[in-house]
């Protein structure tokens, strides 16, 4: 569920003043216009340093993703925003991110930002799976399957990498937590892919650069990603109906596409 954005003047004084105590006496704030899931999401800076502020009100569901990024944020490999602390109160939870100074990532067949973003990618893969509570892969798309157990694994997954959640400065840093999750190594190409698509790749090129930047898409077993694919369209599906927002609709038929190339390719 969306949450309206709000300006870093309209929080509550009693929780702007909490935010203070950690940052000292804001100068000025700028207001995030990307992203949906955040009731405010603003750069503030003070006199000797910028931070990332993002919050939601305490009392909305959205309120669980921001716990879920609380949870993982320790645990983020070094081109993650390192969390800086958190503040609850006057009916608000806000998390203080480093600020990074950067550019929401180019997806286009030609970026200069391709090689940076499977950098990223294979850095996260690398991180141990930290023994915290996260959703299953397994579990996340067993209702759009019903063959879920290849999905089952323990690297530690993005899972929603679309443009806007990855930072590029003199690399790609990946961001907005909301859905940390345990699976199959295999699962966050999978997922890349279709936003490649979105930006213009074509299923066999994003396969091939895939394939040949992000060992664990090597690795994958071809009837698993079979049985995703064809959730993950199901699941697009359902997404484009509950909300027929053109960009959903879109990805629906990128994860149609998809099937129906890897189908056609693993004959």
């Amino acid at each position: 569920m969306p949450v309206d954005r709000i300006h870093w003047v309209d929080l509550p004084e009693q929780a702007r003043n909490a935010v203070e105590q950690h940052t000292g006496p804001i100068l000025n704030a700028q207001t995030a216009t990307a992203g949906a899931n955040s009731g405010i999401a603003t750069t503030l800076h003070t006199l000797s340093t910028s931070v990332f502020v993002k919050g939601v009100p305490a009392d909305h569901p959205q309120a669980r993703t921001q716990q879920r990024e609380a949870d993982i944020a320790p645990h983020l490999p070094p081109s993650c925003p390192r969390l800086l602390w958190r503040v609850q109160t006057a009916g608000w939870d806000l998390l203080g991110y480093e600020h990074f100074t950067g550019r929401h990532a180019d997806y286009s067949p030609d970026s200069a930002d391709l090689p940076l973003i499977a950098a990223a990618v294979n850095e996260l893969q690398s991180a141990p799976c930290p023994p915290i509570g996260l959703k299953q892969a397994d579990q996340r798309w067993a209702a759009y399957t019903t063959t879920p157990e290849p999905f089952a694994g323990q690297t530690l997954l993005h899972t929603d990498l679309a443009p806007h959640n990855v930072l590029i400065s003199d690399r790609a840093h990946l961001i907005d937590w909301a859905w940390p999750t345990r699976g199959a190594a295999w699962i966050d190409p999978a997922v890349l892919i279709l936003r490649l698509m979105e930006a213009g790749h074509t299923a066999p090129t994003a396969d091939h650069w895939t394939h040949t930047h992000i060992p664990s898409w090597q690795a994958a077993p071809p009837v698993a990603v079979t049985a995703f694919s064809a959730a993950n369209a199901t699941l697009w599906d359902d997404i484009a109906r509950k909300d027929a927002q053109d960009w959903k609709k879109n990805m629906a038929r990128h994860a149609h596409d998809w099937l129906t190339y890897w189908r056609s390719s693993t004959k």
